[in-house]
């Protein structure tokens, strides 16, 4: 929780105080190295120049996946870690990461077929100490996945995996990390990294809010920031050791591609896994991957190809639902930090986090979202020797606590209470109690109560109307034009909690839709 003034008052004497640890970037990579060092005792400042999750960690597939792919290529223990990772989410987090059922149409003559795949399912659950897969003959799986395409299919495979809000899971992290002591600014960038012979010893500071200039020193500066991380390191003649990829998704209403569970499929073009699947009241469509080559100082954005490809997907898997890309609601696009191998198919680079320290920078990059836990403390374990007085416990622990059940409202239903115990935390009961009459009630075409935006705007750090609306709650995809219409009450229940005027928030809204036409929309046809 971010009290009000928390910026002004922590910000004023971050050069005053003595830091162990600079972490620079605030996705869950970034959020989860600052749980584990300030459980730790160490002296802990992450510091993030957009806001919490802007990057990659609010633009993910939305999967807590154990990367099923993965066993394909080999990758037995990215896999074993990943699902138990997994496993032990959903029993700390639940109504943050829930279970999501998959369901796997198989057609004669379409790879990879039952037996492989089934093959596949097998070691993952073996893996995952549970059985979750069965295979359906067609009559059944039809009624499991309805609208799909009937020719030529022979049954399908269910299975299960994970879902998440990908930004609140940060969110939820980072209150996590405050609580047991670390320090957590968004809008302020690393200017520059200082460096005493040659070694880096602290970070140059700029206040994105006020301009202001600040440095701060400490004994050793983690970079966590994903895949702009080979811009602060700058690496040496070896050139950059990372590949952007670009992701890109589509938003459509739950009504218009109704999935009771996910539909996962092999693309008819490249015969790359793509989804469709339930995600807070709208369904998600997804992924692309492909090499982002636009520059990393602007915001990546889905392009025409990209909303070509996905809509072939859907146009193989649901041909009886006629959809046309005035279905879309939105579309979101982000990039992933891959190890950079050389191999000609972006599909094909692994998914491992690497570790490096050179002149003591210490960077940590790639990796999984399902694994930021181990990724976090494998940074800490190369990070230790820097620190020779510090002798911490670097097992895995559970990242969430146990939080009390909520009271019972007669306005919300056990799935509502959960998820908002699941997304909040501890802070789920002042958020109930923040609420005001009619605020209990759900935003059409959403999960989402209208007492979250208030409670966001309030105690969340909210800068911009972008980081309420894209981040701290997800409207600004689940409603078409960015919630145009529904921005009269948002602004009501808002604007006295973030103490904007009223110029102030005609410049934010003037802002907000022009970010979202630009990069959070379908593009036109012509720039393909």
């Amino acid at each position: 929780m971010w009290q009000t003034n928390w910026r002004e008052q922590a910000s004023a004497t971050l050069g005053e105080r003595e830091w162990d640890i600079v972490i620079i970037g605030g996705g869950i990579t970034g959020a989860g190295i600052l749980l584990e060092a300030a459980r730790n005792g160490l002296r802990a400042l992450l510091v993030e120049q957009r806001d919490f999750a802007w990057g990659t960690s609010s633009r993910s597939s939305k999967l807590v996946h154990g990367g099923l792919r993965y066993i394909k290529e080999g990758k037995l223990l990215l896999t074993r870690d990943s699902v138990h990772e997994r496993k032990k989410l959903l029993r700390e987090a639940a109504g943050l990461v829930e279970p999501q059922s998959f369901a796997f149409a198989d057609y004669r003559g379409h790879k990879p077929g039952r037996w492989l795949f089934s093959l596949g399912l097998a070691l993952y659950d073996m893996m995952a100490g549970q059985r979750t897969r069965h295979y359906f003959p067609a009559d059944e799986f039809i009624m499991l996945a309805p609208h799909i395409a009937t020719a030529e299919l022979n049954g399908g495979l269910c299975y299960t995996d994970a879902k998440t809000d990908d930004a609140r899971l940060v969110l939820r992290v980072l209150q996590e990390a405050q609580a047991a002591g670390g320090v957590a600014i968004n809008y302020m960038a690393a200017h520059q990294l200082l460096r005493r012979d040659g070694r880096v010893h602290g970070v140059e500071l700029r206040d994105a809010a006020t301009g202001k200039i600040q440095t701060v020193e400490a004994r050793i500066v983690i970079s966590a920031t994903g895949a702009w991380a080979d811009g602060l390191r700058k690496p040496a003649q070896d050139g950059a050791k990372l590949r952007p990829l670009r992701g890109s998704h589509l938003i459509l209403p739950a009504w218009r591609l109704p999935v009771a569970q996910a539909v996962s499929l092999m693309h008819p073009q490249d015969g790359r896994p793509v989804f469709a699947f339930p995600w807070e009241g709208a369904t998600l469509v997804g992924t692309t991957d492909v090499d982002h080559r636009e520059d990393m100082r602007t915001e990546a954005a889905i392009t025409s190809a990209e909303v070509a490809y996905l809509m072939a997907a859907i146009a193989f898997q649901f041909p009886q639902l006629g959809i046309t890309r005035d279905d879309i609601i939105a579309t979101f696009a982000g990039v992933r930090p891959v190890i950079d191998t050389g191999k000609a198919d972006p599909s094909k680079e692994g998914r491992d986090h690497a570790v490096w320290m050179e002149d003591g920078l210490l960077t940590v990059t790639g990796g999984k979202l399902t694994t930021f836990r181990l990724i976090a403390l494998d940074a800490l374990k190369h990070a230790a020797p820097q620190l020779s007085d510090w002798h911490p416990d670097l097992r895995p622990r559970p990242v969430f606590g146990a939080v009390p059940p909520l009271p019972y409202q007669k306005q919300l239903q056990g799935q509502q209470r959960q998820r908002l115990t699941g997304r909040y935390g501890n802070y789920a009961h002042m958020l109930l109690a923040s609420a005001q009459e009619g605020e209990l009630e759900t935003i059409a075409g959403t999960d989402t109560i209208y007492a979250e935006l208030r409670w966001a705007a309030r105690s969340e750090a909210v800068l911009h109307l972008e980081d309420l609306l894209l981040r701290r709650t997800r409207l600004g995809l689940l409603l078409r034009d960015g919630g145009t219409d529904l921005l009269p009450k948002i602004r009501a229940i808002c604007q006295p909690e973030l103490g904007w005027d009223d110029a102030r928030w005609a410049n934010e809204q003037v802002a907000y839709l022009a970010l979202c036409k630009k990069h959070y929309s379908v593009p036109f046809v012509d720039n393909v």
